[in-house]
């Protein structure tokens, strides 16, 4: 199932789970109502600040709304093109695997990314309860954390409390791939 029909869809679920109109939703999560209704209705991918504010509002991780799970496991072992994308996968900025997806009650999120040229978080600064963990495996990211700027190449790693304003950037002209790792499984 497409990402955007998976985000709609469980979005609009737990919406009228919690006995919620659109508009209650736009008000409660500072989203408008029309972008809920695009989201819902599998039109558009909301960026992760948007889903960020709408899992807040029910107290969910963003990887609710994005990783198709029918069923957990204690153990979770997958090959590389067989782990689950999420809501970070975007071409344009980044494509995302995830390595803890079917664990049950997770206490962290790993990802392998890969961020392509001119790939970038946005304008907009991100920050949540936990930690981050950047491990360069290839490439050069740039890492904007309170004002302060970090040049990663490969071998090199960043870690930081993510309640910090943060964002980052693909400065080189080929693909950045990174391990990607917040702990404790983040309810942002």
């Amino acid at each position: 199932m497409r990402i955007k029909k998976i985000v709609g869809k469980k979005l609009k679920a737990i919406r009228l789970k919690n006995d919620m109109t659109i508009q209650e939703l736009a008000e409660k999560s500072g989203v408008s109502s029309n972008m809920i209704s695009r989201v819902e209705r599998g039109l558009t991918i909301p960026s992760v600040e948007i889903l960020m504010k709408l899992a807040g509002v029910f107290d969910k991780s963003i990887n609710y709304f994005v990783e198709e799970v029918s069923t957990t496991h204690e153990v979770v072992f997958t090959r590389p093109g067989q782990r689950d994308t999420t809501v970070y996968d975007d071409e344009h900025n980044m494509h995302t695997e995830s390595f803890t997806s079917g664990l049950r009650d997770p206490q962290f999120m790993s990802f392998f990314c890969t961020v392509p040229p001119g790939g970038t978080s946005g304008r907009q600064h991100m920050y949540h309860p936990g930690d981050e963990l950047i491990f360069m495996i290839e490439g050069r990211l740039k890492v904007t954390i309170a004002g302060e700027e970090y040049v990663l190449t490969p071998g090199d790693s960043l870690s930081f409390k993510s309640h910090l304003p943060h964002r980052w950037d693909n400065i080189s002209d080929q693909d950045a791939k990174v391990l990607w790792t917040l702990s404790p499984f983040t309810i942002i």
